[in-house]
Parts: C-alpha cells; sequence; structure tokens
C-alpha cells in the first residue's frame, strides 16, 4: 500500500510549489479589498438599517414603558380616591340610617305616648261615666227603697183586712 501512495505523494509536493496553501500572488490583495468592499456594503445595507430600526424600536418600547407607568401610578391614585370616596359615602349612608332610625324610634314613641293619652283620657270619660251611671242607679235605688219603706211604713201603720 505504501507503493500506492508513494506517487500520490510525490505528486502534490510537485504541485505544492505553485498555487499551494498560502500562495502570494495578486489574487491574495484583491481578495482582501473584495472583503473590505463587502464588509462596507453590508454596513451601509444591513447593519445601519437594522441598527436603526432596532434603536427605534427599543426608544418606542422604553416610551410605551414608560407611558404604561404613568397610567399605572395614574390609575392607583384614581383608585386611592375612588376607595376614600366609597368610604365617605358609606359613612354618610350609615349616618342617615342611623338618623332615620332614631328619627323613626322618637315618631314611634311619640305616637305611643299620644295613644297611651288619648286611652287614659278615654278610659278616664268611661269611669267617668260608669261613676255617673253608678250615682245615678245609686240615687235611684235610695229613692225606690225610699218608697218601698214608706210602702211598709204604710202597711204596718195601716193593715188591710185579710181575709
Amino acid at each position: 500500500m505504501n507503493n500506492l501512495l508513494m506517487p500520490l505523494a510525490q505528486l502534490l509536493a510537485m504541485s505544492e510549489g505553485a498555487g499551494g496553501l498560502f500562495d502570494f500572488n495578486a489574487t491574495l490583495p484583491l481578495m482582501a479589498i473584495m472583503f473590505v468592499l463587502l464588509t462596507v456594503v453590508l454596513t451601509y445595507v444591513f447593519y445601519k438599517p437594522v441598527g436603526q430600526l432596532l434603536e427605534s424600536r427599543k426608544t418606542l418600547i422604553s416610551g410605551n414603558l414608560a407611558a404604561a407607568s404613568e397610567r399605572l401610578l395614574k390609575a392607583d391614585k384614581l383608585h386611592q380616591q375612588y376607595s376614600e370616596q366609597l368610604k365617605d359615602a358609606r359613612k354618610n349612608a350609615q349616618d342617615i340610617i342611623l338618623e332615620a332610625e332614631k328619627g323613626a324610634h322618637e315618631t314611634v314613641a311619640e305616637e305611643l305616648g299620644h295613644a297611651r293619652k288619648d286611652i287614659a283620657a278615654e278610659n278616664a270619660s268611661k269611669i267617668k261615666k260608669i261613676e255617673e251611671q253608678e250615682d245615678s242607679i245609686a240615687n235611684e235605688l235610695e229613692t225606690k227603697s225610699d218608697e218601698i219603706v214608706g210602702l211598709i211604713i204604710l202597711k204596718i201603720i195601716n193593715p188591710s183586712p185579710q181575709g
């Protein structure tokens, strides 16, 4: 196998002298110029527009974040204000309810007092009527008893014949 590879190695050694791996001829500076031109063209055509696009996007995002944080702060302030207003409204509603209950209790107590007075007055008038009736019945009873006593006395004094 060594015999087969030997002519190939000699062939490679002969061709290496002309156009080897690092051949310094006119193509090297041409390749360097082409590389520099490619980087310049890529810079102006691709990198700068992409960089500007990324920069404008970054500016837009940071502006949106700043606006969102401002809106969030404003929303927090509004939430606090609404919470305070709601707390005040609840307190006012409780005060109104307590005042209404107090008024209702006063009205009930007043009406109850009037009803008690009316009942007391009605009871007093009924008692007075009963006392008047009692007096009239007592007077009538006294007159009737006087009449009966008078009749009894007459019967005792003037006996009528029996029989």
